[in-house]
């Protein structure tokens, strides 16, 4: 049980931290526009959060820790892979397949967070679950500058970089990086303020595909324990 409750938190980290500076989110995929459209990262970013409305694709989340005591610092790694689809507003799936499966999954109005192995479906209202998460980002529509400072960071190994600093000293983030290449959204680097670094790399990305609010409504699957969160 002990375990569950941990890996639980662990998936959930990516969307929860921070302070309020949600409704930045659902357009992740302006992603896919040429690379001579943009100078850097600053305008790929801007296409990013007002071109597109939806979008569906694959990510790999790597979680690094570092924590250091009186005789050394330790640092130790966890791996996620999996797919997402989103649909703007308000509407997304995020479902980790390996090392094993939960979904977190959005319907415009609740966020849900399922777990198979515990049977367990947590609820929660949209606003306050991803209020200040790093989806604000990923899925959010608004003008990111007034939750951030923007500055360009530079290309390295064919990325370009654009640090997002928050203007809230409420949040848990100390930093977030993007990197487009050649236009498309390629990674993100979240620096949170417990020394923990999470980077997502993202591929197989398809910009504006068909789909409809109905895909998003969950269900909650037979005899699993609902909680609200």
């Amino acid at each position: 049980m002990q375990k569950s409750i941990l890996r639980k938190s662990y998936l959930v980290h990516f969307f929860q931290l921070g302070s309020r500076w949600l409704a930045c989110l659902l357009g992740l995929s302006a992603l896919l526009h040429a690379a001579h459209s943009y100078a850097g990262g600053r305008e790929a970013l801007q296409a990013f959060v007002t071109q597109v409305h939806a979008a569906r694709g694959q990510f790999v989340q790597r979680q690094i820790t570092t924590s250091t005591d009186s005789n050394a610092t330790e640092a130790t790694e966890r791996t996620l892979s999996g797919n997402f689809v989103f649909l703007r507003p308000g509407k997304f799936i995020w479902a980790y397949q390996k090392p094993y499966a939960q979904v977190l999954q959005a319907d415009g109005k609740y966020f849900y967070v399922y777990d198979a192995d515990l049977n367990q479906v947590t609820r929660r209202k949209l606003d306050q679950a991803l209020s200040g998460s790093s989806a604000t980002i990923l899925f959010g529509s608004n003008d990111l500058s007034r939750d951030f400072k923007l500055s360009d960071a530079g290309t390295q190994q064919g990325i370009d970089w654009l640090n997002l600093i928050p203007k809230s000293q409420d949040s848990q983030f100390q930093r977030i990086s993007i990197g487009f290449r050649q236009g498309n959204l390629a990674a993100m680097k979240l620096y949170d303020s417990f020394g923990t670094l999470t980077e997502l790399t993202f591929s197989q990305i398809e910009k504006n595909p068909p789909l409809s609010a109905d895909q998003f409504k969950f269900t909650v699957p037979r005899d699993a324990e609902l909680v609200n969160g």
